[in-house]
């Protein structure tokens, strides 16, 4: 009878502890989207009801949660945003979708996005992001859409990019890329126009020919 007592006790204490739990993880997501709207301008006031004081984001205009009120789109995509990405957003590890196209966003891509186990698409194009492609974003098994052209990025395109069995779009045109470009795993099918106008780039790689780095 002890035995039987402690199994109840314990289902009774799991089912409080869980909407804690759930509470709890939505208020992590809520401060890291809240860290993002500290860190961008937003002269429309379209982050206005990101109210950190809420017990969780999933009433914030630009969010979707699902039935588990885990956060899984932000969609701020030509909301007219400057500033910065932030590295706390890699812990939305629910997080599918990520869109913040056509903005005025500086700065780089944080590593930390290669913690966004479940994201299928990062839309990051039209902006004025600098600095170089995370090798991080490699560890994104489920990404299928990576949009990250019209930016200032530089550097070469991450090799680790062509472990993403699931990548179908990736277009990083118009920035400042240098290299050649992948031409195994999901970057066999993919269009070269997808990669015009990086004037330093030395077109398609020939294996155990052209240099991975050339030009970079």
């Amino acid at each position: 009878m002890a035995g039987a007592a402690a199994v109840v006790l314990m289902v009774a204490a799991a089912a409080v502890l869980s909407p804690v739990y759930v509470a709890l993880a939505s208020n992590s997501e809520g401060d890291a989207l809240y860290a993002l709207r500290r860190a961008l301008a937003d002269p429309r006031g379209v982050l206005q009801s990101w109210d950190p004081t809420l017990v969780n984001p999933c009433t914030w205009f630009h969010v979707t949660c699902n039935r588990d009120n885990r956060v899984t789109r932000v969609d701020l995509g030509n909301s007219n945003l400057s500033g910065s990405l932030v590295p706390e957003l890699g812990h939305l590890e629910h997080l599918q979708y990520l869109e913040l196209y056509k903005n005025n966003i500086q700065d780089t891509i944080p590593a930390e996005f290669g913690n966004l186990k479940s994201l299928i698409s990062l839309d990051l194009y039209n902006n004025n992001i600098t600095g170089t492609i995370p090798k991080e974003l490699g560890k994104l098994k489920s990404l299928v859409f990576l949009r990250l052209n019209e930016n200032r990025l530089t550097g070469p395109v991450p090799r680790e990019l062509t472990k993403i069995s699931n990548l179908k779009v990736i277009d990083v045109s118009n920035n400042d890329l240098c290299g050649t470009i992948p031409t195994s795993g999901p970057f066999e099918h993919m269009p070269l126009s997808n990669f015009d106008n990086n004037p330093r780039m030395e077109g398609p790689e020939l294996q155990g020919l052209a240099m991975y780095d050339t030009n970079c």
